[in-house]
């Protein structure tokens, strides 16, 4: 099951809010903001949600769902909190039917510092889930139920078949000792042993053997009360939202981006992962290993809690990357360096604002920002100075930055096959268009045709070949000539603003796409 949309309306700080996940949405939905954004209170809509079929040992005061108690607005403040209004939810399924196992959620304060069994009971149905938090600001202790639960597989599971230990250890334990090895670097060694007074789990780590539970650090603790709620409630929980709040806590960077990849593999394939997160480790897992399986929606681009929004998932462009990594990094959201850079042609002194001027890179930008959002193109100066600046500064910053790949782009102009060839082969960093310039892509006929077609105009065939006759090598940046374009599209503003529009109708996989993909990222072997 995956959820597809959600209004809240007068719903805690939210005067109206929908996200719309659109017809197929993601198997990862990450909720990113900074504190007191509303990503918790999405949650607290999903926990207020599962109520109507699980029932609550105890429930939060109205005060802390309605927002009508709270307005200025006296119309607004005269209106009933009534949950049904307040919280609506559709599934993939085009439904809004759910069951006592449709979510599974764990707030952000979940920590059991120790583990002292002294007898294993039966524990309550796992899909009734008596023992949760009863919202997003309730202490989550269900650890200690999930260890018992852990040795009641363990038993069931060696009593009903023809298992040994040493299988049922490979089987079960094994599976979560990958898992914990994938993160960090301890393994469960021992399940405990109530009769002797162990009653909790024993871990090794490198050197270290057989030390207790209640001798991790909290991070460790944290991993493992994860890795084993998941491993445990997986089984049973195979239809259902997963939301997970924080779950960072405790945790530095490198093991929060191993332990979001670990999560998502341990929720089944039918299932939906939802995460509130501003850490940078989880956000570097969404960007690189997890990006496929992903939405994000940036809680942090508006003020949602008032007026009627709708959030739907954030193209996944640099400049947005770049605002959602500010979330956590403040200040230091500049050092985040592109994987690659690559020098082209054009203007290369930056405006007041340090911006880019160069007209080129800001079309290349434009048009590889969402399959390509960690490739920054940037102006080196005309055909003469490309060379010597982009050299310089290849030599430099390759040195400086080992991980960032460097590249050279330059247009073809008149240079013959093998002129072009013969460039490309001096060095790895090289790389030449295979039209004349970035204008002999930009406006083919069929980006031309798309433009129009967006904007309720025709660009008839004919016309075109009239003031195009070769789109890869005419000269298009006579005066004349872009002007005849201008209007053959009917586009009123400047030249330069129409190269800049027309990079946004270039298709991804088409045609011209493809070509310039290659040229640029494939040294052009088409």
């Amino acid at each position: 099951m995956k959820i597809r949309t959600i209004t809240l309306k007068g719903f805690k700080r939210f005067d109206d809010l929908t996200i719309d996940l659109g017809d197929q949405p993601a198997r990862i939905v990450a909720l990113v903001g900074p504190n007191g954004s509303g990503k918790s209170s999405v949650f607290d809509a999903f926990e207020e949600k599962q109520k109507d079929y699980k029932g609550a040992n105890s429930n939060e005061s109205i005060e802390f769902f309605s927002k009508f108690l709270f307005s200025l607005d006296e119309v607004f403040k005269s209106q009933q909190y009534q949950k049904n209004n307040a919280i609506r939810i559709t599934t993939d399924g085009n439904t809004s039917t759910f069951d006592k196992k449709s979510f599974y959620i764990r707030s952000a304060y979940r920590f059991t510092p120790k583990l002292n069994v002294t007898s294993i009971t039966a524990q309550p149905d796992v899909i009734n889930d008596d023992a949760r938090p009863t919202s997003s600001i309730a202490v989550d202790n269900r650890f200690q139920q999930d260890y018992e639960r852990f040795l009641g597989q363990v038993i069931g599971a060696f009593q009903r078949g023809n298992i040994t230990g040493q299988d049922l250890r490979e089987q079960m334990i094994g599976r979560i000792n990958e898992i914990l090895r994938n993160i960090l670097d301890i393994e469960i060694s021992d399940l405990g042993n109530v009769l002797e007074n162990k009653g909790q789990l024993y871990f090794d780590k490198g050197e270290t053997k057989f030390f207790p539970y209640q001798n991790l650090s909290s991070g460790e603790k944290e991993v493992v009360n994860i890795i084993l709620d998941l491993y445990v409630k997986s089984q049973d929980f195979d239809n259902t939202v997963y939301c997970i709040d924080e779950p960072e806590l405790h945790l530095n960077t490198a093991i929060q981006r191993k332990l979001l990849i670990e999560i998502e593999r341990l929720i089944p394939e039918n299932c939906q992962l939802w995460i509130a997160t501003h850490s940078i480790g989880f956000l570097r897992a969404l960007q690189d290993e997890l990006n496929e399986k992903c939405s994000v929606l940036d809680f942090s681009e508006k003020d949602y809690f008032h007026g009627s929004h709708t959030i739907a998932p954030m193209p996944k462009t640099r400049s947005n990357w770049q605002r959602i990594f500010g979330t956590a990094l403040d200040d230091l959201a500049g050092l985040i360096a592109p994987r690659r850079i690559i020098y082209c042609e054009g203007r290369q002194e930056p405006n007041a604002n340090g911006a880019e001027q160069g007209l080129d890179a800001i079309v290349y930008n434009e048009i590889f920002k969402v399959d390509y959002p960690d490739t920054l193109f940037i102006s080196s100066g005309g055909t003469n100075d490309l060379p010597k600046n982009s050299g310089l500064a290849i030599k430099v910053l390759s040195k400086a930055f080992l991980d960032v790949e460097l590249l050279l782009l330059r247009d073809r102009d008149n240079n013959s096959d093998d002129e072009r060839n013969n460039f490309l082969s001096r060095t790895t960093h090289n790389r030449m268009l295979n039209r004349r310039e970035i204008e002999n892509y930009i406006f083919d006929l069929s980006v031309l045709q798309e433009y129009c077609t967006q904007h309720g105009t025709i660009c008839n065939d004919v016309n075109y070949a009239n003031i195009i006759s070769d789109i890869a090598k005419q000269d298009l940046k006579q005066e004349n000539t872009l002007r005849q374009l201008k209007d053959l599209c009917g586009f009123e503003k400047n030249l330069d603003e129409f190269k800049k529009v027309l990079a946004q109708h270039v298709v991804v996989n088409g045609s011209v796409y493809l070509e310039l993909e290659s040229c640029i990222f494939n040294k052009g072997l088409l």
